[in-house]
């Protein structure tokens, strides 16, 4: 007796006429899932990109709110101007038990707070002066009018590490 749906050479017959056909889809499959892994890695490379992106921002804001800080600290020296577009310097008196002046401070405040800034940003730079616009400048040219009373913390970085410092933040400061 034959079933139904069976040949008259029984099922192994009919499995042998497949001919690969199991082969051809186990490959497109794999191409499918390869090309679906791709599109995974890609989006995993934007994100790590975007994180990295709002690490380098974070940073930027901590930096200025340190500065500002530094600032607040030493009230003095921001009323006399002495935090306006300094260049910074040790001051080997600013570690002795006798202290130093509060201009001396100062430049030991942008001394550390530059080292910083170049060691937490990479092609990190900035700059601390009076500046009555405040959201201008580059990372080359500074723009610092140094007129008024607000002062401007302006830091820029290489955020695509092309060698451009391409970011910026800026924070401003206005002593009461």
């Amino acid at each position: 007796m034959m079933g139904a749906g069976l040949n008259q050479q029984g099922p192994i017959a009919m499995a042998k006429k497949q001919h690969g056909s199991t082969l051809i889809e186990v490959l497109i499959a794999l191409l499918v899932l390869s090309f679906g892994m791709m599109g995974m890695a890609g989006v995993q490379s934007v994100s790590l990109r975007g994180n990295q992106a709002a690490y380098f921002r974070t940073q930027a804001t901590s930096l200025s709110m340190d500065i500002v800080e530094r600032m607040r600290a030493n009230l003095t020296a921001v009323g006399a101007g002495d935090y306006n577009n300094v260049s910074g310097g040790e001051t080997a008196s600013c570690f002795t038990a006798a202290g130093c002046t509060s201009a001396q401070m100062a430049a030991q405040d942008i001394n550390d707070w530059l080292a910083q800034v170049t060691a937490l940003l990479p092609g990190g730079t900035a700059v601390v002066c009076l500046d009555s616009g405040g959201d201008d400048g580059t990372a080359a040219a500074f723009a610092c009018d140094n007129t008024g009373a607000i002062y401007a913390i302006k830091i820029w970085w290489d955020d695509n590490r092309d060698g451009t410092a391409n970011e910026r933040y800026v924070t401003t400061f206005q002593p009461l």
